[in-house]
């Protein structure tokens, strides 16, 4: 069984839903320390001024003191929201395939009031899986698993372990830390990502392929699997 384990993020790249795709079963690595200036909170769009952050505000009590990712809170009090999604409207009105998604992009941002994070990023994420074209992956939560110990590579070791992996698809970053041997006596076999994707039309040139997968659903609707497989 083929096995993803990744921090949830905010409206990924298509780079992420490519693991999701390559995955048996997807789990969203939730208990581990939230990282104040990654891709958990926030992400980038295209506009005609070139690429925007759009970012959830948190709750910072704890965030800095090794709070994990399962356990931030969003700061309601500030209308992000809203903001984000002019943001999307103002920039994407023009892309061809903008009105067949506008509806789950409102029903993202409108009456929305997940306290938790994950919460909102996992369940958004599923969603654009799934309407990107991915429907066999399954999901799971790390924080679902229980008696889980261990660091770093023994820590991923454990999860496989008990979810029976038997192949793990790691991002690229991990071979900085991963150590390939404990996958080999504990008889999983380990893939790295290569990310070599084509490019697509896009409004705003040059061609960013870094941006929000929304950027691919806008501008080719249907045929945006094509784009990450």
């Amino acid at each position: 069984m083929n096995v993803v384990l990744l921090q949830p993020s905010y409206i990924p790249w298509r780079g992420y839903f490519d693991q999701i795709r390559r995955a048996d079963l997807f789990i969203f690595y939730d208990d581990v320390q939230y990282d104040k200036h990654g891709w958990r909170n926030r992400n980038q769009i295209k506009t005609a001024q070139g690429k925007l952050w759009l970012t959830i505000p948190v709750h910072s009590k704890g965030v800095t003191s090794g709070l994990p990712i399962k356990d931030v809170q969003i700061d309601w009090s500030k209308p992000w929201a809203k903001s984000h999604l002019k943001s999307f409207i103002t920039s994407y009105t023009k892309a061809p395939f903008f009105k067949q998604y506008l509806p789950l992009l409102e029903s993202f941002y409108e009456a929305r009031h997940d306290e938790l994070l994950s919460d909102f990023t996992i369940e958004t994420t599923i969603l654009l899986a799934r309407m990107v074209g991915i429907t066999s992956t399954r999901f799971m939560r790390s924080s679902e698993l229980m008696g889980i110990t261990g660091q770093k590579t023994d820590r991923i070791i454990n999860i496989l372990k008990q979810v029976n992996a038997s192949h793990y698809i790691s991002g690229p970053s991990a071979r900085d830390y991963i150590e390939p041997h404990k996958f080999d006596e504990a008889g999983i076999t380990l893939e790295y990502m290569e990310y070599h994707y084509p490019e697509y039309p896009q409004l705003y040139p040059p061609f960013d392929p870094y941006v929000s997968i929304f950027d691919l659903l806008f501008m080719t609707g249907n045929d945006a699997l094509t784009y990450i497989a």
